[in-house]
């Protein structure tokens, strides 16, 4: 279970990811754009026979950033490297190998169990939300924030990556009802209307009952 790390989920398995997880390398991660986008890794019995489970396939959420060491090591660019967690690691490679396998990856769209969920954070108006247990391809690419409910609600406002998951507005939202929409990198949108009640505080999670599929 990673607890924070460049996607800025605090906890993988409360932000609806569970314990298969991985730090990616900057081939991968592009500046946080890979936070929660989903891949099915296979070990390539082809490259390593000894220590590859065959016929085993596991599928992990990117949610953290593997640095390269810029000498040699497996997350330097333009490597496409996979740090994942024990748990996941152990459905394809044998026991015994805490090491490198070597792998065939490819991106799948994510399943989560019920909506995506929106955790406010920031102080005055200084609002950043962070975006987790999002289906479909499951990383963001565009946010934008809407406060107020019905005629009293404003405009749409676009909002900024801050870092990883988490998306920035200078909007003043307090005490607002408030309404995200959403664009994945595969261009699908949706709306979450009135996600976040106006009685909200910073540090809260509110679950939607939108999901991307």
């Amino acid at each position: 279970m990673n607890v924070g790390g460049a996607c800025g989920y605090e906890n993988t398995v409360q932000a609806g990811f569970g314990v298969n997880t991985a730090a990616v390398s900057g081939a991968l991660f592009r500046g946080g754009a890979a936070c929660g986008a989903c891949y099915q890794l296979i070990c390539d019995a082809k490259g390593d026979p000894k220590w590859c489970l065959r016929r085993t396939a596991v599928t992990v959420t990117a949610t953290n950033f593997c640095p390269p060491n810029n000498h040699g090591g497996w997350c330097d660019p333009p490597r496409r490297h996979f740090d994942m967690s024990m748990p996941a690691f152990f459905l394809i490679a044998r026991r015994g190998n805490e090491g490198i396998i070597p792998v065939l990856y490819r991106r799948v769209a994510c399943k989560r169990s019920g909506g995506v969920r929106f955790t406010l954070k920031g102080q005055s108006n200084f609002n950043m939300v962070m975006i987790s247990n999002v289906g479909g391809s499951g990383s963001v690419r565009a946010v934008w924030v809407k406060a107020g409910a019905g005629r009293a609600g404003g405009s749409w406002v676009p909002m900024h990556r801050n870092w990883g998951a988490n998306w920035q507005s200078r909007s003043d939202i307090r005490s607002k009802t408030i309404s995200f929409r959403l664009t994945l990198e595969d261009g699908k949108t949706l709306l979450f209307p009135n996600v976040v009640p106006s009685t909200w505080s910073f540090g809260q999670t509110f679950a939607s009952q939108n999901q991307f599929f």
